[in-house]
């Protein structure tokens, strides 16, 4: 009698080839929704506002002379940078839209890039990963491969929208290579960010931090005329000064592109020098325990928030100074002209002609990055609940009701905080240039936008309980996409029912008139509304 012996099968080896591909499969589909949603938008925006360039800007007084008159004011060029070439439609679409579909792709390039980054792996769910066979640093390169192609799929997209709405090629192909080069440095920033930091969200931090300062000092070079040297320190100046449809210059471009990719290159070294979960910067030595603010989950909820509150305000109160201190140019240059005043309402800048109307078009534009801050804020309470940092406390006798009550409440005091940073900080820059706006006035005008951050709270908490992966993008429909629906229906004048659509056309131009109290209470009722469905889905869904 014989027995039948079965050797064990040798284990087939894992390919470098197969892990590659593997990867790279991971990081398209961590961040494919994302780049197909602003790809879109970038391509379509272009478009569209150059299909309706006629329509808009040959029908109104005066034509493009006119618009270039009003845009050439310091206030005006602050916020959406020189005005060049407005008398063709691709010049135009770059600068109604430009800075716009910057800052989209930018911020997102760099959101994303921590995420893949950092995400998972601090999760542990990339240990196996990471010790297989491939090192760290070919892991790195594979994710920013599938980055940096989704930001050029952004330009690409930008410039295919221009030139089938007809605009020039030339001009087109700056553009969105402009627009892909501000992607490639969020890229490399986030990527130093993710490197150095020792998580995710503080790297998220400071590379959307690091950006928005450079948007701040394009808008002083633009602004200030003395000051436009500074542009050259800036992505966001060193795309304005490509003048896309103008000069078309390309040394500025090329300055970008090359500091991006070698900030890019960077990236992979830096990883291999750090250990898993944790960033090249020395943790914090041992200290005693600090036990403030942790007897309830609302008193956790302001431990959790300050920090974040403190750089926010810092940002937002620096924006809102500097628009305070050029309000007097506006409003002279308007009184000046008052031909400019149809012209000004016509090209989205309406109720300019006074400081209270000056200041009630720029509060409107409060609510992106308060709405902004809410749904971070929240998604930051998803992200502890992946990480597996929230077990042991809804382990305990908190509730997960009462756990997301207070993170709510809290996080909803901090947004009406930022307004009021917002309000006085307007006020205190009008005051150094002798703009007769008050104090009352210039917080009413802040305050008037804050139903539009209640929905973008209210959105993203029932994207926390019904749809949990996806709590930042939907926070912020309300505020940002609410905003870039604006500005597409003014550039191509848009059917009143469009307009309606976004929450900004039902808020009262505040403090130049009354606010809308019937348009404020529904957007109340409404945030109000989803954030009792995400309270509830909440309780009821399993722990992620």
């Amino acid at each position: 009698m014989s027995t039948t012996v079965e050797r064990p099968r040798t284990p087939t080896p894992v390919r470098p080839g197969g892990a590659r591909r593997a990867v790279t499969g991971l990081a398209l589909r961590q961040v494919r929704r994302g780049a197909l949603v602003v790809t879109a938008v970038a391509g379509g925006m272009s478009a569209l506002v150059v299909a309706t360039y006629d329509d808009v800007v040959g029908s109104a007084p005066g034509g493009a002379a006119a618009l270039a008159a009003l845009a050439g004011n310091p206030a005006v060029r602050t916020l959406f940078g020189d005005p060049v070439a407005l008398d063709d439609p691709g010049g135009f679409a770059v600068w109604r839209t430009g800075t716009v579909l910057a800052v989209l792709v930018g911020v997102w390039a760099a959101l994303a890039t921590t995420r893949v980054l950092r995400g998972e792996e601090d999760t542990g769910r990339l240990d196996l990963l990471l010790g297989g066979v491939l090192p760290v640093a070919a892991v790195v390169r594979l994710h920013l491969a599938v980055l940096l192609g989704a930001v050029g799929a952004a330009g690409v997209a930008t410039a295919a929208g221009l030139v089938l709405a007809g605009a020039g090629p030339v001009g087109a192909l700056l553009h969105g290579a402009g627009t892909a080069a501000v992607g490639i440095a969020a890229i490399g920033t986030a990527g130093v960010a993710a490197q150095a930091a020792p998580a995710r969200a503080a790297a998220s931090g400071l590379a959307v931090a690091v950006l928005l300062g450079g948007l701040l000092v394009r808008m002083v070079g633009d602004g200030v005329e003395p000051l436009g040297w500074i542009r050259w320190l800036s992505p966001f100046g060193l795309v304005a000064l490509v003048e896309p449809f103008h000069t078309d210059r390309v040394l500025p471009l090329l300055v970008l592109a090359a500091v991006a990719l070698a900030v890019v290159a960077v990236v992979p070294s830096l990883a291999a020098r750090r250990d898993v979960r944790a960033g090249l910067l020395p943790a914090r030595p041992p200290r005693p325990a600090r036990t403030a603010l942790l007897a309830s989950p609302a008193r956790f909820a302001v431990r959790l928030v300050l920090a974040p509150l403190a750089g926010w305000a810092a940002g937002i109160g620096a924006f809102f100074l500097l628009i305070g201190a050029v309000s007097r140019s506006m409003t002279d240059f308007l009184d000046a002209n008052p031909v400019f005043a149809d012209l000004a309402g016509q090209a989205g800048f309406a109720e300019l002609g006074s400081v209270q109307g000056y200041a009630s078009t720029l509060f409107s534009l409060l609510a992106v990055p308060a709405g902004a801050f809410a749904a971070v804020r929240t998604g930051a309470l998803g992200a502890a609940e992946t990480g597996r940092r929230l077990d042991l406390l809804l382990a305990g006798p908190v509730t997960r009701t009462r756990l997301l009550a207070g993170h709510v409440a809290v996080t909803a005091a901090a947004a009406v905080a930022l307004t009021v940073v917002a309000g006085t900080a307007l006020w205190a820059g009008a005051a150094t240039v002798g703009s007769p706006l008050g104090l009352g006035e210039s917080l009413a005008g802040a305050l008037n936008s804050l139903p539009v951050t209640a929905l973008g709270l209210g959105a993203a908490v029932a994207a926390l309980g019904l749809a949990p992966g996806a709590v930042v993008p939907v926070g912020l429909l309300p505020g940002a996409g609410g905003f870039l629906l604006t500005v597409v229906a003014d550039s191509v004048g848009a059917p009143p029912w469009v307009v309606g659509v976004s929450p900004f056309a039902h808020l009262a131009a505040v403090p130049a008139v009354g606010p809308d109290v019937g348009g404020a209470a529904v957007m109340t009722v409404v945030a109000a509304a989803l954030v009792v469905v995400g309270t509830v889905g909440y309780g009821r869904r399993d722990v992620r």
